[in-house]
C-alpha cells in the first residue's frame, strides 16, 4: 500500500458562493435520494473526541513539517509525519484522489477504483495531476474505505487529534462522473471510522456540503482562501468559529484578518507551504 508522499500539497481553491444565505439554501437533493446517512449503532457507541480550540493559532505544515513558531497552539502535518509534540494536531490525508507518484500502485491493486471516462483513461485533477478516486457505488466505497480507512487509524496511531479529508469536492472535477451525495457518502465512512478511532473530523473546503455536516460527521473546518472567496462567515456560522483557515494572496489574508480575524484561527502561507529556512517560506497570523 502507497504511503502518501511528503510533497507540497497546495490544496483546493474555494467555490464562490453569494454568502451564507446561499450555502443555507444549497440542500444535497441527491443525498436525500440516496440516503447514505442511516444511522449507525456502532457511530452512537464511538468515543468523545477532541474538538479543536476557536481560539487557536495556527500553522499550515503539509509539506514538509518544521518546528512551530513561539504561540502556535495547532497544527495540521501529513499523514507521513510526526504530529507537534504537545499542540493540537490536524492530520492531512488525501482521500479523494490518487497521488501522482501512487497512481501505478491503484493501477495494480484496484483499477476499478480510479474513476474513468468513457475512453476508460483516469479522469485527472489537471491542477495537481491526480486521479480522481471511484465513489460512484455503494460496493466501491466500501472497497476504497478499506485502503483510505487504515491511512485514517494511523493518523490516530501517531497520535494526532484530528482528520482533515482532502478533495471532497472532486466531484467538481469529474466530467459528471460523481456527484455531491458520491462523496458526502464516503466522507460519511471516513468520519464515523475516524470517531472510532478516537478523532475528531475537519470538512476540507467545499461550502456546498455545509448544510450536510452533521450528517456526514464533520466536527470542524479547514477552509483554503475563504477570505479570498468571501465564504468565511459560512464556516464560521456552521462550525461555531472552530475553523482552520488557509490563506495564499496577501489580499486575502487582509480580508480574513479584517473580518474574522478575532474568531477564526487564521494563517498566510506560500504556495508550496515550505518549510521555516525556505526561500519561498511565508507564515503570517492575524
Amino acid at each position: 500500500m502507497p504511503k502518501q508522499s511528503a510533497l507540497p500539497f497546495l490544496r483546493r481553491r474555494g467555490v464562490v458562493v453569494a454568502g451564507a444565505a446561499v450555502v443555507a439554501a444549497a440542500i444535497g437533493v441527491g443525498l436525500a435520494l440516496t440516503n447514505p446517512f442511516a444511522d449507525d449503532p456502532a457511530a452512537k457507541s464511538a468515543p468523545e473526541v477532541e474538538l479543536p480550540a476557536a481560539d487557536a493559532v495556527f500553522d499550515y505544515q503539509i509539506g514538509r513539517p518544521y518546528p512551530p513558531s513561539k504561540g502556535v497552539t495547532a497544527v495540521s502535518r501529513d499523514r507521513s509525519a510526526e504530529p507537534a509534540r504537545g499542540l493540537y494536531n490536524v492530520c492531512y490525508v488525501n482521500a479523494f484522489q490518487a497521488q501522482p507518484d501512487a497512481l501505478d500502485w491503484w493501477e495494480e491493486n484496484h483499477p476499478d477504483l480510479i474513476l474513468r471516462d468513457k475512453g476508460r483513461r483516469p479522469v485527472i485533477d489537471e491542477d495537481w495531476d491526480e486521479a480522481l478516486l471511484d465513489t460512484s457505488t455503494a460496493d466501491k466505497r466500501a472497497r476504497l474505505s478499506d485502503v483510505v480507512g487504515p491511512w485514517v487509524d494511523g493518523c490516530a496511531e501517531s497520535s494526532f487529534q484530528a482528520v482533515e479529508l482532502d478533495n471532497l469536492d472532486s466531484y467538481e472535477r469529474s466530467a459528471g462522473g460523481l456527484t455531491k451525495a458520491h462523496n458526502a457518502a464516503f466522507a460519511k465512512l471516513l468520519a464515523d471510522r475516524a470517531h472510532t478511532a478516537g478523532l475528531a473530523v475537519g470538512q476540507k473546503n467545499t461550502t456546498d456540503l455545509l448544510p450536510d455536516r452533521r450528517k456526514i460527521g464533520f466536527d470542524f473546518a479547514v477552509a483554503e482562501e475563504c477570505g479570498q472567496y468571501d465564504e468565511c462567515g459560512a464556516y464560521a456560522e456552521a462550525y461555531a468559529n472552530r475553523v482552520f483557515v488557509i490563506e495564499y494572496e496577501d489580499d486575502g489574508f487582509r480580508r480574513a484578518c479584517a473580518g474574522h480575524g478575532s474568531e477564526l484561527a487564521v494563517v498566510q502561507r506560500d504556495l508550496d507551504v515550505a518549510p521555516r529556512g525556505s526561500e519561498e517560506y511565508v507564515f503570517r497570523t492575524c
